[in-house]
């Protein structure tokens, strides 16, 4: 298997190999790509970053849902991927066996545990290979509104979600936000795993105030 960072989609900054449009305006779509060479024509749109175009790919699939009632495998690929230029039923049947679903299973793209792994097999198909870390792929769903869930008192303080219950909502929202988080800490009292959210919230708050106070002592001194 080739290098999928050498890969058309790769190069634009486009995993699912979007068709440039000029009535879309993706957040961070900068234009159409050049043409590849002097025999094919340039098609896909350019994204400033990775996470920009996965954002991208997972919004449409979200709207072939919403919008287009396509809430299987079969359905969604059907219309990502026509026969006309593809193998559909061989993309249908790789995507439904890395989500490990039937093709013709009912999905909800809403739930970050169902449109990741559908964005992710996507990805591995149009570019021949998986070269995205977790976190940018997280990252490109956060910004189509599917965020990962935050479920350990880790999560809390490392992940988007996490940070932005403390920025928005202080520590206390936090800790609330992260209370399945008191789970990680089974066989001991609820209270020691409250205690242990909060605390950990109010350090990062801390760390985040402090970045705050450097930052703004930086711009003072400019």
């Amino acid at each position: 298997m080739s290098d999928p960072r050498l890969s058309r989609g790769y190069r634009n900054k486009n995993p699912g190999n979007i068709d440039y449009n000029e009535r879309n305006k993706w957040q961070g779509q900068i234009g159409i790509e050049p043409a590849p060479s002097a025999t094919s024509r340039a098609r896909f749109a350019v994204f400033e970053s990775h996470e920009y175009g996965i954002r991208a790919l997972a919004m449409l699939l979200i709207t072939y849902q919403d919008r287009h009632g396509l809430n299987t495998v079969r359905k969604i690929i059907n219309r990502w991927a026509p026969s006309n230029e593809n193998n559909t039923s061989a993309y249908v049947s790789g995507v439904a066996g890395a989500m490990n679903v039937g093709p013709d299973e009912a999905i909800d793209l809403h739930k970050y545990e169902v449109l990741k792994p559908l964005t992710k097999a996507i990805i591995t198909h149009e570019l021949g290979g998986q070269p995205y870390t977790e976190m940018q792929i997280d990252e490109g769903l956060r910004r189509a509104g599917v965020p990962r869930p935050v479920r350990t008192i880790t999560d809390a303080v490392t992940t988007q979600t996490g940070a932005g219950a403390i920025t928005v909502a202080g520590a206390a929202s936090a800790a609330a936000a992260a209370a399945p988080a008191v789970e990680a800490v089974g066989g001991l009292p609820v209270w020691v795993g409250v205690a242990l959210v909060l605390a950990v919230a109010a350090i990062a708050a801390i760390v985040i105030l402090s970045k705050r106070r450097d930052r703004d002592d930086h711009q003072d001194s400019v």
